[in-house]
């Protein structure tokens, strides 16, 4: 299986940040992945500057035949053309699409001089990943540590759990 993570703390001339998940998805839908299901929108502080705009995410499984270096070609263009701009680490950006798990491979590689590792490395930490994943992959285990979903949720703090907002939208 495949998952990957998706979120928005910017508007852009398509939209609000749900607008922005949405395109994303249709996008990789032309693209040739299969949306096989899909979370409901979580929304949480900006990592790690709580003053940056809030963020929204979701996290869908998928299905392609896409390598994963062809996978990730498809993101970067996606998120472009959802008008990204990549300036500073963890700035504000209109789409930001990750690689949350690679049919439970452990890759490690650099893509255009990116480094990127699958599952991502801060994942454990991350309540934007971690409920959405647990809601659409319940039996979900991370394939280095093969530690359930639950009890990744679990090792977070009182105040991770506390600040992550459901959002019901269509």
């Amino acid at each position: 299986m495949i998952i990957i993570g998706i979120g928005s703390n910017l508007s852009s001339s398509f939209g609000d940040r749900f607008q922005n998940i949405n395109l994303a998805l249709k996008n990789l839908e032309k693209s040739g992945v299969k949306i096989i299901k899909k979370s409901s929108y979580y929304e949480s502080f900006s990592h790690p500057d709580r003053k940056k705009p809030k963020f929204i995410n979701i996290v869908a499984s998928i299905e392609t035949k896409l390598i994963l270096e062809d996978l990730m070609q498809v993101l970067i263009k996606i998120e472009e053309k959802l008008e990204r701009k990549r300036g500073k680490k963890n700035d504000p950006r209109t789409c930001d699409m990750d690689i949350i798990d690679y049919n439970n491979k452990i890759i490690n590689i650099n893509f255009n001089n990116i480094e990127i590792s699958v599952p991502h490395k801060n994942l454990i930490s991350r309540n934007f990943v971690l409920f959405p994943l647990e809601e659409i992959s319940p039996k979900w285990s991370h394939p280095i540590t093969n530690e359930m979903i639950s009890d990744l949720i679990k090792k977070l703090s009182d105040d991770e759990k506390k600040s992550i907002l459901k959002i019901k939208k269509n």
